[in-house]
């Protein structure tokens, strides 16, 4: 862990591997083929998966931005599956996801655990969602330093700082009091789609999607 690290996520962070699918696409002009990420980038779609890290993050900030380019009055589709990762990283998407002008609505596929659940919560009020079997989970940073006495006590203060950061916009987000937020975050605090729900880390569970008549 790098000194100057403050993670939601015990694991180690590591780069998303394997085969990217591609897709042909036909028009007048002939065919052009795209990964299957580009093509879905289209369509506002944008996915957040593994740990959040800087890389990624920059990626998808970058994708926000430019989709705000395209179309600042249309919104845009943040799909998740991730089991958490830098809080700074996070951070980044976070501020995006606020500054832009369009709607960010997110959707957990899989898992939003960690800085993962905050950016679910992160989303436009009424926009959040879930798929039924997804899985939710919250909890306090986590973070590591080795030094001399003086700088371990800086690091001890600013994780403290951050976590109540954390707490407070999660608390914004939900609808909780950041007493609660405090209170059940203290631990690894999974939640069933059902139960974000209620709680205010999402607004809905989609089991199909929605066809217009």
């Amino acid at each position: 862990m790098s000194r100057n690290s403050y993670i939601q996520q015990n694991s180690d962070i590591h780069a998303a591997g394997g085969l990217v699918p591609m897709v042909v696409e036909q028009s007048a002009r002939g065919e052009r083929a795209y990964d299957i990420y580009s093509r879905l980038l289209k369509e506002r779609i944008i996915f957040l998966v593994g740990p959040v890290e800087d890389y990624m993050a920059n990626l998808v900030a970058a994708q926000l931005l430019f989709l705000e380019a395209e179309n600042p009055d249309k919104d845009i589709h943040l799909y998740i599956n991730s089991p958490g990762g830098s809080v700074t990283a996070g951070m980044s998407i976070y501020d995006t996801m606020q500054f832009i002008k369009p709607d960010v609505s997110t959707i957990c596929i899989g898992q939003a655990c960690s800085m993962g659940a905050f950016l679910l919560a992160g989303g436009a009020p009424g926009k959040r969602h879930c798929l039924p079997n997804s899985r939710m989970m919250i909890h306090q940073p986590l973070g590591g330093f080795q030094g001399q006495a003086s700088d371990i006590d800086i690091h001890a203060k600013e994780i403290l700082n951050i976590r109540h950061r954390l707490n407070s916009l999660l608390a914004h987000h939900t609808g909780q009091t950041l007493e609660t937020i405090e209170r059940d975050t203290e631990r690894d605090n999974f939640m069933s789609a059902e139960r974000a729900t209620e709680y205010g880390l999402i607004d809905s569970v989609f089991s199909k999607r929605q066809m217009p008549a």
